[in-house]
C-alpha cells in the first residue's frame, strides 16, 4: 500500500493525501513508518489484553502515539526507532501479529473505517496531553488503560454499533485527561492570572521557544537565568505567561510572530534560534536551518535533537552568537495590534461568577461565543476574524488553542468589566470553557445547551478531534465546525453527528451570526 493520510484538516482535495508526500510535508516513507508504528502499537495493545500494563507499556504507547499527531515528526528513521521501542513491548508481553493499517484505510465499510479513525485520531490527540501530564508527575490509571482498549478497537473486527460506544468513550476519557492536565499545570505552576503579553522584541540575544510542553519552558527559563538571554513564546507557549512561576522568571519577555502557520516565514530573518517542544513544527526551510532546535517527539532531519538530558545550552550559546536585534523590534499581532492578554482560565472567570451572572441577568451581556480551536493555511480561516469583529458589543468571545492568532491582537473594548475577549489559554484547557459553560448553567439552573452560548470551532490537527469528541460526550449541541469538516468522517456518521448533535459546518460570519443571535 502507498502513502495515504486525511487526519488533518488541510489534506489534499479534501479527500486524503497519497503519492510521495502529503499537504503538511511529510514524505510518503514517514508516513508508512508511521502506520506501521501504529500497527506494532496495536499489537502491543493485543498482547497486553487482560495482563498488567506497565510503566514501560505506557511510555512507549503515549511516545508512539504522539509521534504520528501531525507537524510532530518527520524523520522517518526517528519514527521507526520508536517502533522498535514498542516491539521491544510487544516481544517483552509474550509478542502478538502487527497489524496492517491498510486494512482500515482500504476498508469498503466507509463508516466502520470513519469510527475507527475518530477513535484512533482521539486516541493521538489525548496521547499528546497525557504525554505532558505525565512530564509533570501526573499519570492516571485509567486513561492509560484506555490507550490500549482504544488501539484493540482499531484493529478490531468490530462493526459500527461497537464502535459508536467508544468514540464516545474516546471522548469520556479525554475529558478526564484534559483535568488531569490542568491539575498537573496548575499545580507545578500556580493558577494562571490575566496578563498582558507585549510583542515587541527587546534588543539583544533571545530564544524563541514554541509548542505546548511547560516543563521545557521551564527548563529553559532555569537556564537561561543570569544569562542575559532573553525568552519569547511563540504559538501555544503564549498561555504560559499567565503562570506565577513560569512569569517569575524576568527573562520571559513577550510574545514572537502570529499565527504558528507563518513561521517559515517570521522565522527567516529572525536573528535567534527557535525551541520546538510539540506538534507545531513546518518543514524547515534553509534561510533559518541553522537555527532550529527540537526536543521530546519532535524531530526534523537535519536539526539538532536535545536528548532526555534536556540540556539546553547549544539553543543558548546560538542566541548569544546571534546576538539578536540591535535595537527593540515592534511586531504586531495579524491585525496590527501590539499587545495581546492570556490567563483567562476557569480559576479567574469564576472568581468574577456573580458579577457575570449578574451581568447576564441586567441585559449588559448578550451572549458568550467560543472560537477557539486549531489554525491553519489552508484558505477560509480568515472567516474567524471575521466572526469576531462582527459580534455585537454586548457579548464576550472564549477562546482558546492556536486559532485565536487571528484575532487576539483586536482592541474590542470591555463589557461589564471584562475584555470582550478572553483567552482561556492552550486547546487542552477547553477544559475550563467547560468548567466555566457548566458553573454558568448550574448557576441560571438550566442545562449547558440553554445558555446564551455558542461554539464555532476551527479544527486542524488530533488534538482538535478528541476535544471535539469530548464536547459531543458532554452532549454541547450545535457546534459550528470548519474551515471544512473531516475527512474521515463517513457521510453516514456525518448525519449521525448532525441529527444527533446538531454539528453544522460553518457558513459566513453573517449568516452564522444571525442564526445564532436571531
Amino acid at each position: 500500500m502507498g502513502m495515504f493520510c486525511f487526519q488533518c484538516e488541510q489534506t489534499a482535495l479534501g479527500k486524503g493525501c497519497a503519492g510521495k508526500a502529503g499537504v503538511c510535508g511529510k514524505t510518503q516513507e514517514t508516513a508508512l513508518s508511521q502506520d506501521e508504528l501504529t500497527g506494532a502499537m496495536i499489537a502491543l495493545s493485543r498482547a497486553l489484553e487482560g495482563k498488567k500494563i506497565t510503566e514501560a507499556d505506557v511510555h512507549a504507547v503515549l511516545t508512539g502515539l504522539f509521534t504520528c499527531v501531525t507537524n510532530t515528526n518527520f524523520d522517518d528513521e526517528k519514527v521507526r526507532a520508536v517502533t522498535e521501542l514498542v516491539r521491544e513491548r510487544v516481544s517483552a508481553n509474550g509478542g502478538a501479529p502487527e497489524y496492517d493499517m491498510s486494512l482500515v484505510w482500504n476498508a469498503e465499510d466507509l463508516d466502520t473505517r470513519s469510527a475507527k479513525t475518530l477513535i484512533l485520531l482521539g486516541l493521538r490527540g489525548m496521547a499528546a496531553y497525557a504525554y505532558h501530564a505525565k512530564v509533570l508527575g501526573f499519570s492516571s490509571d485509567e486513561v492509560n488503560a484506555f490507550f490500549f482498549e482504544g488501539l484493540r478497537a482499531v484493529g478490531s473486527d468490530m462493526d459500527l454499533s461497537g464502535l459508536l460506544p467508544l468514540v464516545t468513550k474516546t471522548g469520556e476519557i479525554n475529558f478526564k485527561c484534559m483535568e488531569l492536565l490542568s491539575e498537573a499545570n496548575t499545580g507545578s505552576y500556580g493558577m494562571p492570572i490575566p496578563t498582558t503579553v507585549p510583542l515587541t522584541i527587546e534588543k539583544g540575544p533571545f530564544i524563541v521557544i514554541t509548542g505546548h510542553d511547560l516543563k521545557d519552558l521551564q527548563l529553559l527559563l532555569e537556564q537561561t537565568d543570569g544569562k542575559g538571554v532573553n525568552v519569547y513564546t511563540h504559538g501555544e507557549m503564549l498561555p504560559a505567561h499567565a503562570y506565577p512561576k513560569l512569569k517569575a522568571h524576568p527573562q520571559l519577555k513577550g510574545n514572537f510572530g502570529t499565527a504558528w502557520q507563518n513561521q517559515q516565514k517570521e522565522f527567516a530573518n529572525m536573528p535567534a534560534p527557535v525551541l520546538f517542544t510539540t506538534n507545531c513544527i513546518m518543514p524547515v526551510r534553509e534561510s533559518y536551518a541553522d537555527r532550529v532546535f527540537t526536543t521530546e517527539v519532535v524531530q526534523y532531519p537535519g536539526m539538532v535533537h536535545i536528548g532526555e538530558e534536556k540540556d539546553f545550552s547549544a539553543v543558548i550559546e546560538k542566541a548569544l552568537e546571534l546576538g539578536g536585534y540591535p535595537e527593540d523590534n515592534p511586531l504586531t499581532g495579524i491585525n496590527g495590534g501590539h499587545t495581546v492578554t492570556t490567563g483567562f482560565g476557569h480559576g479567574t472567570v469564576l472568581s468574577v461568577a456573580d458579577t457575570v451572572i449578574d451581568a447576564v441577568k441586567q441585559g449588559k451581556i448578550r451572549h458568550f461565543f467560543l472560537v477557539g480551536g486549531c489554525d491553519g493555511a489552508k484558505p477560509g480561516r480568515n472567516y474567524y476574524t471575521e466572526f469576531v469583529q462582527k459580534t455585537p458589543a454586548d457579548t464576550v468571545i472564549l477562546t482558546l488553542a492556536c486559532g485565536k492568532y487571528r484575532f487576539n491582537d483586536l482592541d474590542l473594548g470591555t463589557v461589564a468589566g471584562l475584555p470582550r475577549i478572553l483567552d482561556m489559554g492552550q486547546c487542552n484547557d477547553a477544559y475550563s470553557a467547560i468548567r466555566v459553560a457548566v458553573a454558568l448553567a448550574d448557576a441560571f439552573q438550566c442545562g449547558v445547551n440553554d445558555l446564551p452560548l455558542s461554539l464555532t470551532l476551527s479544527w486542524y490537527e488530533q488534538k482538535a478531534v478528541c476535544v471535539l469528541l469530548t464536547l459531543l460526550y458532554l452532549g454541547i449541541k450545535n457546534i459550528r465546525l470548519g474551515p471544512t469538516l473531516p475527512a474521515f468522517v463517513s457521510p453516514n456518521v456525518l448525519d449521525f453527528l448532525v441529527k444527533t448533535y446538531g454539528v453544522a459546518p460553518i457558513t459566513t460570519p453573517d449568516e452564522d451570526l444571525k442564526a445564532i443571535l436571531g
